[in-house]
């Protein structure tokens, strides 16, 4: 006696030999959910149109087994088509109500269709002994109906369900993005290469000119403390708007410190062409705090300085309430992987704020950031 050995996985199971056939159109729990009903549906249905022949006569069984198998199917994909058609032009939470309704709308006048289909297709085959008529198609009907309505709130509620699971989901993650961009600009902006560049200009101060190494002290200890005290999110007063938001005349008043500290470090290598006259209007707007640091580190860290080919830095305000940096384009050769970080975390931020984008403009002689001036 020859014995066949099928080789099986200790994780086999029939569910998961059910899933290898599952078609992209269904979702693994949803293609388990038909394959386990078809067995009772269908003796039940049969038996309501064929009668006791369906159970006694193999003809009437197979006939009618194949008959409901390829209905069954044509339903399923016909109401799971019907269905995604509704969620996808009424996704939002607050049209739960008229999601629904639509549904069973649509899913109800699809299933008196179908009904009649139904009864008129088992007639088409003698072996079923169906004769079509409203008889016959009535109970089906009110059954077909009754399924829908049940079908649909079911469908609407785990729907919701998940959609606001989702909403939470994303929510947490935009929280920790938030965090994380947070994190990262106090990490970035506290940047030890300038602290340790700004200390030797320091030394060389306290020996030259003391009454200057004097002011630069005060300079840099104002500058950090606006950079620790801006990227604490603990900010309170008329700055404080939006949560992180600071007036652009409290952002230009620091960019003068700043700019006076790297004027000391890079003395004619570095230009920086602050605003002479500024809107009251515009004054009052805001932007994210360090925003202008951001951009003027930007430029710093990715161009050549000398004293022959200066660096030059403007800022300026446009007359549609846009703050404007731009700077001459000498670049470095640097890693692809570590070009313009700040900006991309600049715009993350302003992303998060769901304002409008920063705007970015390169060409060979100039590069150029334009970035909202936000109403409080």
């Amino acid at each position: 006696m020859i014995r066949f050995m099928i080789p099986l996985s200790n994780n086999w199971s029939p569910l998961l030999a059910v899933d290898t056939y599952r078609p992209r159109l269904f979702f693994k729990y949803e293609w388990r959910w038909h394959v386990l009903v078809m067995p009772i549906l269908f003796p039940v249905a049969n038996y309501y149109f064929i009668g006791s022949p369906y159970f006694s006569n193999l003809l009437p069984f197979g006939v009618g087994t194949l008959v409901a198998l390829g209905l069954y199917w044509l339903s399923v994909v016909a109401f799971r088509l019907t269905v995604r058609w509704t969620i996808r032009h009424y996704p939002g939470m607050q049209q739960t109500i008229l999601r629904t309704l639509v549904m069973l709308i649509t899913v109800g006048t699809m299933t008196v269709g179908l009904c009649i289909f139904y009864v008129w297709v088992y007639s088409l085959f003698p072996a079923t002994g169906v004769q079509f008529s409203w008889k016959t198609v009535w109970p089906v009907w009110a059954i077909g109906l009754l399924f829908d309505a049940f079908l649909c709130i079911i469908l609407g509620m785990v729907y919701t369900y998940a959609q606001w699971k989702q909403e939470l989901k994303e929510d947490e993650q935009l929280h920790r993005q938030a965090l994380q961009n947070q994190y990262d600009t106090l990490k970035g902006q506290l940047n030890p290469h300038f602290l340790f560049n700004a200390l030797n200009s320091l030394s060389v101060l306290i020996g030259e000119e003391p009454k200057q190494a004097e002011q630069f002290v005060d300079k840099m200890s104002r500058v950090y403390r606006y950079m620790l005290t801006r990227n604490s999110c603990n900010a309170t007063g008329a700055d404080q708007t939006k949560g992180e938001l600071v007036s652009l005349q409290t952002e230009l008043e620091f960019v003068d410190l700043y700019a006076d500290l790297l004027q000391i470090r890079y003395n004619n290598s570095l230009s920086i062409v602050r605003p002479t006259t500024v809107s009251p209007d515009y004054l009052t707007r805001c932007i994210l705090p360090l925003s202008l640091l951001t951009l003027i580190d930007n430029a710093v860290k990715h161009n050549v300085m000398t004293p022959a080919k200066p660096l030059v830095i403007a800022i300026e305000i446009t007359e549609d309430g846009w703050l404007q940096v731009t700077n001459n384009r000498q670049q470095k050769a640097i890693r692809l992987e570590t070009i313009r970080a700040g900006l991309t975390s600049l715009m993350g931020r302003y992303q998060l704020l769901n304002e409008e984008p920063v705007l970015v403009e390169a060409t060979d002689t100039y590069f150029r950031v334009a970035l909202p001036l936000l109403v409080q």
